[in-house]
């Protein structure tokens, strides 16, 4: 069974042909398919529910029940077989018409599965039993081809809502945006307009409490924007002028102006959507499996129907009536529902989860990789540490000041210069004092006046020119780490040190730690010194690291690790380690933030959270195991019912009738949805 094929069958058999949805990208198509569904879960409904009301009296009028039921022939009257015969029908045509249908279109497509078996096992009682009627020896089965239709379609129809539930987050996604915003015209007033109304370099105003209606860059104001809805961060992001914000993020307390930046389906959440839906519809390699696993189920059924009944009439001399119920039960038993289900429902569910916590699968076969990992490779700037400069140490040698002192004051100082050293000061400093009289001494540092005293932050070439030394060993450490080491003088004494870095991210040590308990080798790829790299590679407790790697290098680098027999996944910020992304087996791109669309990734995660990585991993695991279980769960109970519904036990009086092993049939389909959505990021 196929993809195209397993779309018909979600649809009860209408041709809706998966084709015709995998060409249009946009949301209207999408929207067009879901409709297409949700008119279809209706239709479902409808036939259960009024072919439920119609076997009422076939079951009444069955003359088996009544000799059950010991009614003898209370509701027997002249005629009441033809009627029971019609009722019936009614419930064979209209009733079992998806299944029907289901029948012509695979058996058009060369490619029988379920609805086939389905099909057969229902035609084959309602031919046989309206032979009865017109004086055929034997029994009629109307009953349980009634009870048989109702069950297969009140299976189909729980089958299809659970279907539903998985696109439904789809739609959940797409209902993020608000419905229009307020555009700022020429003349400076507010007009309410629809979304696909705005344009790139519009200005809207986004209120306390309002969604933001596009992705777009902040002109005024300031706020907190919630954007747990794509990052699954529940904690607010402050947001300032020249700040980006994502459209269908939540505004909180501040009023801000923007320009547009990105409308439709360029947005941010459109990519996201976009990205959600092609990896539903990416072949997984256990889906694969599945359809084979279907196909042979087929086979089987026919087989399997075919030697019972050869065996029962051929060969133990029972009825033809006998011989025929055994080779129904065992065609309806075999069914394989829950099989069909059994890997696009766990796919579902894992792609939305993993879509709700901003971790972003584009390749399925990639993400299924994912669990059999054995080597991460991690770029360093960016994604173990902020890339930006920070303060990681303050040496203090003025009895005077402590070090938090130190770092205000070096900090008052710095606040105005340009430089990457200075901003770094600037931005780790508790409190922002006053500076007067600031003034740069080129290639050298900053000087100014704090407090009433003379400031200075200096570089270690101009305390050489001063003939100013420091015996401090603590000095050539940090040095030796490959940090940078500014001083700080105050009133010219010389009052301390201040080591930067490229700041690590906290996680990262976490993430770390939680690979190594997962078994898996960590690994550090940087164009940055061997110092740094020893450095940051020993505070995080790395495996290995490779330093001082120019970009171009850093795929032959991945190559050398898979050459080790390794499966390896590599991680970056995606702009310059396109090329490596692509030769690892997996391609894990982080901090993607705004722009989703990083081409050569599989697997995309808004946050620049290295915790994320740990998460998609664990993910592929436990999809993976669900897969497996929903996989065993289908086709094994098909082991032990397939020779009960054959009459393996019938000699201890123990037989399964044709309603009976549809119940079982819906049961598998129904455990096997339920264990789908138990599915949880672990």
């Amino acid at each position: 069974m196929d993809k195209h094929q397993h779309h018909n069958h979600d649809h009860g058999g209408h041709d809706h042909s998966a084709h015709e949805h995998h060409e249009g990208h946009g949301q209207h198509e999408h929207h067009d398919h879901h409709a297409h569904h949700a008119h279809m879960v209706k239709d479902f409904r409808k036939r259960f529910y009024v072919s439920l009301i119609v076997t009422l009296p076939i079951l009444a009028l069955s003359p088996m029940i009544q000799e059950a039921l010991n009614l003898g022939s209370f509701f027997a009257f002249p005629g009441s077989i033809y009627v029971n015969f019609l009722l019936s029908s009614f419930v064979f045509f209209w009733g079992g018409w998806p299944f029907l249908h289901g029948l012509y279109t695979e058996l058009k497509a060369k490619n029988p599965g379920m609805m086939t078996l389905i099909a057969l096992a229902v035609t084959v009682a309602y031919i046989y039993s309206a032979a009865v009627v017109f004086g055929l020896s034997g029994k009629m089965f109307f009953w349980e081809l009634a009870t048989l239709i109702d069950i297969m379609l009140v299976g189909h129809w729980i089958e299809m809502k659970s279907v539903m539930g998985a696109s439904n987050a789809l739609q959940a996604l797409a209902k993020l945006m608000p419905s229009d915003a307020h555009k700022v015209m020429d003349d400076g007033t507010l007009v309410d307009v629809a979304l696909d109304q705005l344009k790139n370099g519009d200005k809207v105003v986004v209120k306390p409490g309002e969604k933001v209606p596009a992705d777009g860059k902040i002109v005024e104001g300031e706020t907190s924007i919630n954007e747990s809805m794509l990052t699954g961060e529940s904690k607010p992001v402050a947001k300032k002028v020249d700040d980006k914000v994502i459209g269908g993020s939540i505004n909180g307390e501040g009023s801000v102006t923007l320009i547009v930046e990105r409308t439709g389906k360029d947005s941010f959440l459109s990519q996201v959507i976009e990205l959600v839906r092609q990896a539903q519809e990416s072949k997984s390699k256990t889906q694969d499996l599945a359809n084979r696993a279907a196909f042979w189920l087929t086979i089987i059924a026919i087989s399997a129907g075919a030697i019972t009944f050869i065996t029962w009439f051929g060969f133990l001399g029972e009825s033809f009536a006998f011989a025929l119920e055994r080779t129904v039960t065992v065609m309806v038993i075999t069914c394989p529902h829950a099989l069909g289900l059994a890997v696009p429902l766990v796919v579902a569910v894992s792609t939305s989860l993993s879509a709700q916590n901003g971790l972003l699968i584009r390749d399925r076969s990639a993400f299924e990789q994912a669990r059999n990992l054995q080597a991460i490779i991690f770029d360093k700037t960016g994604t173990l540490t902020y890339g930006k400069f920070g303060v990681t140490d303050t040496l203090v040698y003025s009895s005077s000041y402590n070090a938090e002192e130190l770092l205000n004051l070096a900090a008052a100082v710095e606040q105005h210069s340009e430089h990457p050293i200075a901003a770094g000061i600037a931005s780790s400093a508790e409190k922002a004092l006053q500076v007067t009289e600031f003034k740069a001494i080129p290639g050298k540092g900053a000087t100014g006046l704090v407090n009433n005293k003379r400031i200075a932050v200096v570089s270690p070439g101009y305390l050489r020119e001063k003939n100013m030394t420091t015996d401090d060993p603590r000095v050539a450490t940090l040095s030796g780490q490959g940090k940078t080491v500014v001083f700080v003088l105050i009133d010219d004494e010389l009052a301390g040190a201040i080591a930067l870095a490229d700041v690590i991210r906290p996680e990262s040590k976490e993430a770390i730690a939680r690979f190594r308990e997962m078994g898996i080798k960590t690994m550090m790829l940087t164009g940055d010194n061997k110092y740094v790299a020893a450095w940051v590679s020993e505070e995080l407790g790395l495996d290995e690291y490779i330093a001082e790697v120019l970009p171009n290098e850093k795929a032959l680098k991945v190559k050398e690790v898979q050459s080790r027999g390794l499966v390896v996944a590599m991680t970056g910020d995606g702009v310059n380690d396109a090329p490596a992304l692509a030769q690892a087996d997996v391609g894990i791109a982080i901090g993607a933030g705004t722009d989703v669309a990083v081409e050569t990734a599989d697997i995309v995660l808004v946050r620049s959270n290295p915790l994320d990585v740990v998460a998609v991993i664990g993910l592929a695991k436990a999809t993976y195991r669900k897969m497996i279980q929903n996989l065993i769960w289908a086709t094994g109970y098909n082991t032990f019912a397939i020779p009960l519904a054959a009459g393996v036990l019938y000699g201890w009086g123990i037989l399964l009738s044709p309603a009976m092993g549809a119940v079982l049939m819906s049961l598998s389909t129904v455990i096997v949805a339920i264990n789908a959505k138990l599915l949880k990021k672990e």
